[in-house]
């Protein structure tokens, strides 16, 4: 595999920089790290060169443990001291550290938990009430991308961003179908399902990943062919850490034209936004698959008034020039009045900065800048649309909606398209044929110290009161979410078929579920690999269970 947009020697000497990497002995750490010792020892006997491997290993007695914890927590809500930590951090150069930390943490009662980018919504990836060892993919961001082939390794590592970058570096006329935060790490991005703005054309990441390294409970390193084809189902959608350790992941490039269209058109309550969001539901999953439509939804003041409006942005994207866009948009959506002017030709790669707020002209190297791209502080949930909202029904969200505080945020992907193509047993990720909308809602923190002010809790409650309010208009037996907006307010409790199914089923849906349980009872029988809302195991054969 080629060397990562970061060879991995320079990053470690400027982690050591920022960091001052504690060099301590064995013994040092031990005599002030009370509870790792045996994690430690463990990793110091069964490894070929522990001096090296010692470098990449961080208790809480390394002046560089917190803030190596902290540089990839993505949601600042978990950015502070009651936050449960990890008892080590480990963040391997290589396969054989990670299989010796699988080896120790197993034999020595430990958890583990897997961080590629850090974006767990509910931070599952590097939190737990249990003493636990956080394996950090930092080191392991390793980029090869086979124009030719038309195919990319990217390990676990690897965000989103430092993918479009090295792609583009390539060719402008290959992209990878993924989303547009671009410090999402892809190794559980994938796992999970992942959506972009490509979706309505090639669908799903999960539905392009062609091949995988993957370790195994026991550290064996699998491909695709060894691990088998269940295996291989569950891992795309299903949440790959509840089966092992994702290491890389191959996956298909598919053809972009050397420019796409980009617009951003703001409307209100006053220029009829109401009329147009209705029209936007029944159309915007019917489109031609090159033109995809994203909506956020806002309340603001009017101007210095205490009078309060809707604003929605639109933000479309078109697979082809500005011209062809708007002979689409004046023969399928004509009341939302886009003209040209605000139409804007763009690299598939600059489109990607686009939807993540940056101006077109920003340099592209911001994407491989982690600490350039802003972190958010937030609560978020998630439901899907599969019948149109009346126009009653959008009035009392848009009332809702201005009962917040400007911390509130809907954000609306249309699906369709190519989704519709896809069973939703394809793979474990379910909402497809059927799904209007998906709906992404939010509360966000800015200007608190914590998630348990006041101000912070009438928000929660807000978002609270959304979700009953949305319950006659989306999606039900299930209410389906999507597992890579985690909700633990969706329930924890796995001791059996019944308790599980009350999360379980809202992700994946019963078949999905059903067979999720029944490949990690296989493959990982003891539940090592587990966290909250991991697959579970039962004791009683799922048989047993109606």
């Amino acid at each position: 595999m080629m060397a990562s947009l970061l060879n991995s020697s320079v990053f470690l000497f400027i982690l050591s920089l920022y960091f001052s990497v504690s060099r301590a002995t064995l013994s040092s750490i031990l005599e002030v790290t009370p509870g790792s010792e045996d994690f430690i020892s463990c990793i110091e006997s069964n490894s070929n060169n522990f001096t090296s491997d010692s470098q990449l290993i961080f208790t809480p007695v390394n002046a560089s443990f917190l803030p190596i914890w902290q540089v990839a927590v993505q949601n600042t809500r978990f950015l502070k001291p009651s936050t449960p930590k990890p008892s080590v951090i480990v963040t391997p150069m290589n396969e054989t550290l990670i299989q010796t930390a699988l080896y120790c943490a197993k034999k020595h009662g430990y958890e583990i938990r897997i961080r590629s980018g850090g974006h767990d919504f509910e931070a599952l990836s590097y939190t737990a009430d249990v003493p636990f060892v956080m394996i950090d993919f930092t080191n392991m961001r390793s980029i090869d991308v086979d124009v030719a082939n038309s195919t990319v390794w990217v390990q676990a590592g690897a965000t989103l961003g430092e993918l479009y970058y090295a792609i583009s570096q390539k060719t402008n006329t290959l992209y990878f179908p993924g989303g547009v935060c671009p410090t999402v790490g892809v190794g559980g991005y994938i796992g999970g399902g992942g959506y972009g703005n490509l979706l309505r054309k090639y669908g799903l990441a999960a539905d392009n990943a062609l091949d995988v390294r993957f370790m195994d409970v026991n550290g064996n390193i699998l491909n695709r062919k060894m691990m088998g084809e269940d295996l291989f189902w569950a891992i795309r959608g299903g949440g790959a850490s509840s089966f092992g350790i994702v290491l890389a992941w191959k996956l298909r490039l598919v053809p972009v034209p050397e420019k796409v269209t980009v617009f951003l058109l703001n409307k209100t309550l006053e220029e009829g936004v109401t009329e147009i969001f209705y029209k936007y539901q029944y159309i915007a999953s019917t489109f031609d698959r090159n033109l995809h439509i994203r909506t956020q939804v806002f309340s603001e003041y009017i101007g210095n008034s205490t009078m309060k409006t809707i604003r929605i942005l639109f933000e479309g994207i078109y697979q082809g020039p500005s011209d062809t866009l708007l002979l689409v948009l004046d023969e399928n959506f004509p009341e939302l009045g886009v003209r040209k002017e605000i139409c804007e030709e763009m690299t598939s790669v600059q489109s990607t900065l686009v939807f993540w707020g940056l101006p077109s002209s920003t340099p592209i190297e911001i994407l491989t800048n982690r600490s350039a791209i802003t972190k958010l502080n937030f609560k978020g949930k998630s439901d899907y649309v599969r019948t149109p909202i009346p126009i009653t029904g959008l009035r009392k969200i848009w009332s809702k909606v201005m009962e917040n505080d400007e911390s509130g945020l809907l954000m609306i992907n249309p699906f369709g398209g190519r989704m519709n193509d896809y069973s939703e047993t394809a793979i474990p990720y379910p909402h497809r044929v059927g799904v209007l909308l998906q709906v992404f809602k939010s509360v966000y923190f800015d200007g608190q110290t914590s998630d348990t002010t006041p101000t912070s809790l009438s928000r929660l409650a807000w978002l609270q009161s959304l979700e009953e309010l949305l319950t006659p208009y989306v999606s039900k037996h299930p209410r389906e979410a999507y597992f890579n907006y985690n909700d633990l307010e969706l329930g924890v409790g796995n001791a059996n078929y019944e308790e599980a199914s009350v999360w379980g089923e809202r992700y994946w849906k019963r078949d999905n579920f059903k067979k999720l349980i029944r490949i990690k009872a296989k493959v990982d029988p003891h539940n090592f690999f587990r966290h909250p809302q991991s697959i579970p195991v039962f004791s009683s054969p799922l048989s047993s269970f109606k």
